[in-house]
């Protein structure tokens, strides 16, 4: 997945690609609103009294948390920031690294005993409960990992008819497709899949004029789809200023996609060279658009997809592991920690295969031991600063700039030297609360650590 800036909504949360877009939204959305503290709903002022005696407020606090959880979490695929994401839980304020744990505590009394309440939410059947390895590979066949067989190659099958559809109904001419998301990567898990569709088209001059033509060309889209055989199979989601978004559900394997559908012109071509390369991470580490510098960042996709699709089967076993743990083990925001970002699955996926480098890339290595090792490091989160040098020199001059005045924890995109991954969470001391909960387990009592793992020992 790719790594966009958002400018956040302080009053209702949700994200946008621009200013302008920002200013728009709060024009028609909040102007003459005020904010429910009962329910978390906007409304006007004039009716506020007969919409508190509502049924909305009939609701329990668990479902209203699930749906608030639901809007983040989809918020977050869509929506990356390309800078240090230090903002408040509660207000969504934009804060220096060290201002913003200074900020929680003076002005929200987000205390370690409050975060400890918020943070942790595992499930009765959580994967944690599992008390031996055997129990964990159990459950990781039955729950986590993608149907397989006929299922697979059905559900691939639609992917593919979809994807063709997809060209032929976008009503600009596309010379090429490029493809990423969980799903593409071999990440994904039974309960989430992601596919990321890039279309390069000849017709968008430059970035201006891809910028006039995008938002028309996708509603055209979105109406095309609509009117095809598949149409009662897509589920549409909210618009957004540069993409199309919608669920795809497989009739087969009955389950559905995460689809998200963006255009470009092609930037770098289907085999650029080196020079071509470094100058689009000039490009976009002095790029002042965050739009252009969003569009720009889509022909690195390939680049980001290759990365963690070459990783062995094991790796990838591992990979859904975390996924399906950081899905699985938080509390659902509360209004202490409403604006809560968790990190995105591409920081994870980056995560665990540097702790599997840390071990040497083992071919073959217990999974149990493998997860222990990255919630460990997880909990010592100020301590992770990763890099990776297959696609730029270690004296490259924007990575020299970016890693001089880097915060941890940092991980540095391996095929972007302008991005850490890491600034898309903004509550790393929740993730490393729930870790150490984690480790308190049934699924790692008793557990000591064996080789390759020995390293972790010194953590």
């Amino acid at each position: 997945m790719w790594v966009f800036k958002s400018y956040n909504c302080e009053l209702c949360g949700s994200d946008f690609v621009s200013r302008t877009a920002l200013k728009y939204h709060f024009r028609q959305k909040h102007l003459g609103e005020v904010h429910c503290e009962e329910c978390g709903q906007e409304a006007l002022r004039e009716i506020l009294h007969d919409h508190s005696k509502k049924s909305a407020h009939d609701r329990s606090s668990t479902e209203i948390h699930k749906l608030n959880w639901e809007c983040l979490e989809e918020r977050d695929i869509m929506h990356m920031a390309t800078e240090t994401s230090k903002t408040c839980r509660m207000c969504s304020q934009y804060f220096g690294t060290a201002l913003r744990e200074k900020h929680d505590m003076q002005e929200h009394h987000f205390t370690a005993n409050k975060r400890a309440q918020t943070s942790a939410g595992f499930s009765p059947h959580n994967m944690l409960e599992c008390k031996s390895p055997q129990e964990l590979k159990k459950f990781l066949d039955e729950n986590i990992l993608p149907a397989s067989g006929s299922l697979s190659a059905a559900c691939m099958g639609e992917i593919g008819v979809l994807l063709r559809l997809i060209q032929s109904c976008f009503p600009v001419p596309t010379s090429r497709m490029i493809q990423g998301g969980s799903y593409i990567k071999g990440t994904d898990t039974r309960g989430c899949s992601e596919i990321a569709i890039v279309l390069l088209s000849d017709a968008f001059a430059n970035v201006n004029n891809c910028k006039k033509q995008l938002r028309e060309a996708l509603d055209a889209l979105r109406e095309n789809l609509k009117q095809t055989p598949h149409g009662n199979r897509i589920l549409m989601g909210k618009k957004a200023p540069l993409s199309l978004r919608f669920n795809f559900l497989c009739t087969e394997s009955l389950h559905s996609h995460s689809v998200e559908i963006m255009a470009y012109y092609d930037v770098l071509g289907p085999t650029p060279s080196t020079d071509l390369k470094l100058r689009l991470y000039g490009k976009l580490y002095h790029c002042a658009d965050s739009e252009e510098a969003q569009l720009c960042a889509l022909a690195l996709l390939p680049y980001q997809v290759d990365f963690v699709k070459t990783s062995i089967k094991r790796v990838k076993e591992l990979i859904r592991l975390m996924i399906h743990w950081l899905q699985t083990s938080f509390a659902y925001p509360t209004k202490e920690n409403k604006f809560r970002r968790l990190p995105s699955s591409y920081t994870m996926e980056l995560l665990t295969i540097h702790v599997w480098e840390l071990a040497g890339k083992p071919l073959f290595f217990s999974l149990l031991q493998g997860m222990k090792a990255v919630l460990e490091l997880l909990v010592r989160y100020a301590d992770i600063d990763v890099v990776w040098h297959s696609h730029y020199h270690p004296k490259f001059p924007i990575f020299v700039k970016v890693n001089q005045k880097h915060t941890r924890p940092f991980i540095l995109d391996p095929v972007n030297p302008t991005v850490n991954v890491c600034d898309t969470c903004n509550a790393w001391d929740e993730v490393a609360h729930v870790s150490r909960c984690s480790l308190r387990k049934p699924l790692f009592r008793g557990v000591t650590v064996k080789s390759p793992w020995l390293f972790t020992n010194k953590w």
